[in-house]
């Protein structure tokens, strides 16, 4: 163990001489494929230090190594271990690894990329005295059973099951429809739409015995995000998002589409008074929220659940389409405490993720002038998506397929399920619609089945 002495000395080191640094935690393929934030980093100086979990260190350390790969901008790596579905598990990796560099450089700021480490990258940021969204936010945010406590305001009726204690759970009283929800999970992982006391029964029992789930009235209408930049307290930029899930006719809720500017039938007004209230209650401070909502029968908003860090799927670069203007750099701005600002969107923009059949994945096909579908694959980067002007011509932008020639695909459970997706944008909501007909005529998902998927 370092003698006291010798920590004082490394502390002062620390505060005078040693390089800035800059901590960017999250999945090493979430990371990577926001290569701006490694790009607006390195453009300062600063050193980038990249927290991921254990299981990305083959991958990140051969990445890390090609000078043509954007991971070769990252300076130091710490692999962690833990797992999403056991709360906190990752912390104690995190706080070790952060305690090592603390004697190395002098971190001045640390962003959560990626849901993986949100909580933990709040606690480094709170003890660091960095900006951050706050103890209660990062908590908050990782716990779907604690958004309920702390924005009852918001939330459906629901009923929290503790690990070891689902038996005591009277099915019989539930009000059903109901969704049935893991605590800790993400991208949609887990979370079902439940009929009756026969069928949650059955859901509960295939659930790891560890997990904390939650069972809830299930909202019906219109689901929506809200995009907000917060800082010092106060949001600098909010926007609705619309949203399409598989849930119009399946039990799962992976998302299908996303839509910026978000459409919203008068919801908007409403949709951003409430995510003003529910950022008051968490007391955010800096940083990103990504807020989940629906519009029920009555028009009031209903949190379904919020996340402290960027927006997943392809948001981050619609929004660059629908504004001219990337998040990132406003995002790092406010992770180092400069003043941050964002335009309002002048143009509308989509995600769609087009469903498929089950079996084995053979081609893509596009009938499109000057497009060709980018095979990504699994945790692959992205190409650079450029917006265009805001009066210009309805566009595809990119078709981007997610899974490897061969792969396997199957039901969408969760949004690592989907194969293939395209982005477009255009002047007006209209024009977009019809540029979305258009699109997915032109693309063709070739899947070959086997015995095994009823071929």
């Amino acid at each position: 163990m370092t003698p006291i002495s010798e920590r004082t000395a490394g502390s002062t080191a620390e505060t005078a001489a040693a390089p800035e640094a800059f901590v960017l935690t999250g999945a090493f393929w979430v990371v990577c494929r926001n290569t701006r934030y490694l790009d607006e980093l390195s453009a300062r100086g600063l050193k980038i230090l990249l927290i991921t979990p254990e299981s990305y260190r083959e991958t990140a350390l051969a990445r890390m190594a090609d000078p043509a790969h954007p991971a070769a901008l990252i300076d130091d790596v710490a692999f962690v271990d833990g797992a999403l579905d056991h709360e906190g598990s990752f912390t104690s990796s995190v706080i070790a690894s952060t305690q090592a560099w603390r004697q190395r450089y002098r971190i001045v700021g640390a962003y959560a990329v990626g849901e993986t480490l949100v909580e933990p990258t709040g606690l480094l940021a709170d003890a660091l005295g960095l900006p951050g969204p706050g103890l209660r936010a990062t908590r908050a945010c990782r716990s779907k059973y604690l958004q309920r406590w702390y924005l009852d305001e918001f939330s459906p009726a629901s009923v929290v099951l503790p690990a070891g204690r689902r038996e005591e759970l009277d099915t019989e009283a539930v009000g059903y429809p109901a969704v049935l929800k893991p605590a800790t999970r993400h991208s949609s992982s887990g979370v079902v739409t439940v009929a009756g006391a026969d069928e949650l029964r059955a859901h509960l029992a295939g659930y790891p015995g560890h997990e904390t789930l939650l069972v809830e009235e299930k909202v019906a209408g219109q689901e929506y995000s809200v995009e907000s930049l917060v800082q010092g307290g106060k949001v600098v930029f909010a926007s609705v998002t619309r949203k399409e899930t598989t849930e119009s006719h399946a039990q799962s809720f992976v998302e299908l589409a996303h839509s910026v500017p978000g459409t919203c039938d008068g919801a908007e007004e409403t949709l951003l008074e409430a995510n003003q209230r529910m950022l008051e209650r968490l007391a955010f401070a800096d940083g990103i929220a990504h807020s989940e909502w629906r519009t029920g029968a009555d028009g009031s908003p209903y949190l379904m659940e919020v996340a402290a860090r960027t927006p997943g799927d392809g948001l981050l670069v619609l929004y660059h389409l629908a504004t001219g203007a990337p998040l990132e750099p406003e995002i790092v701005r406010i992770a180092l405490g400069e003043p941050a600002a964002y335009p309002v969107p002048g143009r509308y923009a989509r995600q769609v993720y087009l469903e498929h059949e089950s079996g084995t994945l053979g081609d893509v096909t596009v009938d499109w002038p000057g497009v060709e579908p980018v095979w990504v694959g699994d945790g692959g980067m992205w190409p650079a998506i450029e917006p265009g002007g805001e009066d210009d011509a309805p566009a595809l932008r990119a078709v981007l397929v997610l899974k490897d020639r061969g792969s396997e695909l199957g039901p969408l459970l969760s949004s690592d399920d989907r194969a293939v997706s395209f982005v477009i944008d255009a002047p007006t909501p209209r024009e977009l619609d019809e540029l979305e007909r258009r699109v997915r005529e032109a693309i063709t998902v070739t899947v070959r089945k086997d015995a095994a998927h009823g071929g």
